[in-house]
């Protein structure tokens, strides 16, 4: 049996090697964007194991993982003239491999940049109450308005939420004074309809109490037993109520009434 030639035997060795180098293993999570002769695949490749074939071939890998972008603060005038700062997360992933890594060279960056001009025109329109108590309806215009500039190069935003807002001190400083002078409000409120309902009950309690002329003495010997129960030096001196009535009705028979007086005059 002849021996190979060494030439051959080189060249198999190369061969080998050019495709075991040419061998590519992608994640559950990644696919490949292959330009062979410089054009795009239609359907990008992967998961597993793939195969590269350089120089023909150039691969570029894309997440399809969700990505969390944070937006820096962003100095915001809203419509009442209030400057704020404001910044943002946004969530997202990638749908189209393809358009991805063909239509824009970094579309995390991309994705960014439209986030901060979304977020200041949006915020720009709103005043400051709206902002701090509608935060959650901002937030789907914001994510929709985003979504539809991404939407080309095959990036879809999930959600943005506004992270946090920074005020000026002297809007803290009003803004505490108008919750200190809401919770008082409330509290003078509470307090007069506390006073407008005890009256009346005690309205109700009297038109009871003249139907029935008993219970009057009743709740008089009653509070007797009461003030009596407690160790203290209190002298009371019960007069029934019989005179007290007899005492008003001689007080209002001997005062002289309007046309009275001018008769006697």
């Amino acid at each position: 049996m002849s021996e190979l030639p060494i030439p051959f035997l080189v060249l198999v060795v190369i061969v080998v090697l050019y495709l075991f180098n040419s061998i590519k293993i992608l994640r559950d999570y990644e696919r490949a964007v292959i330009f062979r002769l410089g054009r795009a695949l239609a359907t990008p490749k992967g998961p597993g194991i793939i195969f590269v074939f350089r120089p023909i071939d150039q691969m570029i890998r894309i997440s399809l993982r969700q990505e969390v972008l944070e937006v820096p603060p962003q100095d915001v005038i809203t419509r009442d003239n209030v400057t704020i700062k404001v910044n943002a997360v946004v969530t997202l992933y990638v749908v189209d491999p393809n358009a991805a890594a063909i239509k824009v060279s970094n579309y995390v960056y991309q994705t960014s940049q439209f986030a901060q001009t979304t977020l200041r025109s949006v915020l720009g329109e709103v005043e400051l109450d709206e902002l701090l108590s509608h935060r959650d309806k901002l937030n789907l215009r914001i994510q929709s308005i985003i979504d539809q500039r991404t939407e080309p190069f095959g990036v879809k935003v999930i959600s943005v939420e506004v992270k946090q807002v920074d005020l000026p001190e002297q809007m803290l400083r009003a803004m505490a004074k108008q919750a200190e002078a809401e919770r008082e409000k409330r509290s003078k409120i509470i307090h007069a309809e506390g006073e407008f309902n005890a009256a009346q009950k005690l309205v109700d309690a009297a038109a009871l109490l003249a139907t029935q002329p008993i219970t009057l003495q009743l709740r008089y010997l009653q509070t007797l037993t009461e003030i009596g129960v407690e160790k203290n030096t209190t002298i009371i001196f019960p007069l029934p109520v019989e005179l007290l009535t007899l005492l008003n009705k001689a007080a209002t028979s001997g005062t002289p009434q309007p046309g009275e007086q001018e008769s006697s005059r």
